[in-house]
């Protein structure tokens, strides 16, 4: 039949996540603990952050507060609607806009992180190889601008997928095989070639993971090599607390995705499986990952719980 022939789809049907279909209450039980504790967790970081000026007023922990919102907003974009598939399978439909939408916030607030952190790479190693210069380099306006400029350039990235994705017309199939609207599954729904789509989208999504992937490399490379030459344990032991928490969360991130992206032709069972490390595992892991490593974070959490129980107390 040709496309023009075809009904044009205005529901997609969500495959939701593998292996789950046999115990739908526990696992609704697992994810719902899941995002309450990410949630939580960065509404946490967040709190702590803003409620210390000594800290709000360090560029590392505005970056922290916009890493913090991000997972947020990010673990917001598919963990409701996946509760709301485990509590009954009708709820995994989604409208053809409502697809775009969230293909388009999922790309935006991802792309966002990763532009995100490869600014946060940049900051340690200014603070840690020039010194000096740290307090000029990384003025409040620079920070804020650099801030913005992630978000910015994350919300074009994010244009560019979702305009290329559903400018293509959906006549056939509306099953998406997997647990929110993404790339490469949508793709395989479309009722023209998508050879095209998916090189601009192997090139462009490639070129800007690797692209921030190397920065954060070099910018550690410079790190290390500053962090040897040293002279006091101390404060090999400082630099290197203060950057291991982000480079553990870095490692996190950028591992899912490369398989994902880098093989559009791979299952979508075991892309999910992939996907939900990132998506959901690792917004939640980074409060605790920054809270465990960061002596300055751990110091103002108690501080404010301290501060809590004597107000309580009076």
């Amino acid at each position: 039949m040709e496309p023009g022939n075809q009904t044009k789809v205005n529901v997609f049907v969500l495959g939701g996540l593998p292996n789950t279909t046999k115990l739908p209450l526990l696992f609704f039980l697992i994810f719902l603990a899941i995002y309450l504790l990410t949630v939580l967790g960065n509404f946490l970081i967040l709190f702590t952050i803003f409620s210390e000026p000594r800290l709000y007023g360090l560029p590392m922990y505005l970056f922290l507060c916009n890493l913090s919102f991000l997972d947020i907003c990010l673990s917001s974009v598919t963990v409701p609607k996946i509760l709301a598939g485990f509590m009954e399978s009708s709820y995994r439909t989604i409208s053809f806009g409502g697809c775009i939408i969230q293909l388009y916030a999922f790309h935006f607030l991802a792309s966002t992180e990763c532009f995100l952190y490869t600014v946060m790479a940049y900051d340690r190693y200014l603070a840690i190889c020039c010194p000096l210069n740290y307090a000029r380099r990384m003025s409040r306006r620079v920070c804020s601008g650099l801030a913005a400029g992630t978000w910015l350039t994350g919300s074009i990235h994010a244009g560019i997928h979702a305009s290329l994705t559903f400018r293509l017309p959906y006549c056939g199939p509306n099953q998406v095989d997997y647990f929110f609207c993404d790339i490469p599954p949508v793709l395989k729904l479309a009722c023209v070639d998508t050879a095209v789509n998916r090189t601009v989208i192997l090139a462009n999504i490639g070129v800007v993971a690797a692209g921030c992937f190397v920065l954060i490399c070099i910018s550690y490379a410079y790190i290390a090599s500053a962090i040897l030459r040293m002279q006091t344990t101390q404060g090999r032991h400082r630099a290197f607390s203060t950057c291991s928490a982000h480079l553990t969360v870095v490692l996190l991130y950028y591992g899912p995705p490369v398989f994902i992206y880098m093989r559009p032709s791979s299952s979508d069972s075991s892309n999910g499986s992939l996907a939900v490390f990132y998506t959901i595992i690792t917004p939640m892991l980074n409060p605790f990952i920054y809270t465990l490593r960061n002596n300055e974070v751990k110091m103002a959490l108690k501080k404010l719980f301290c501060g809590h129980v004597v107000s309580q107390n009076q």
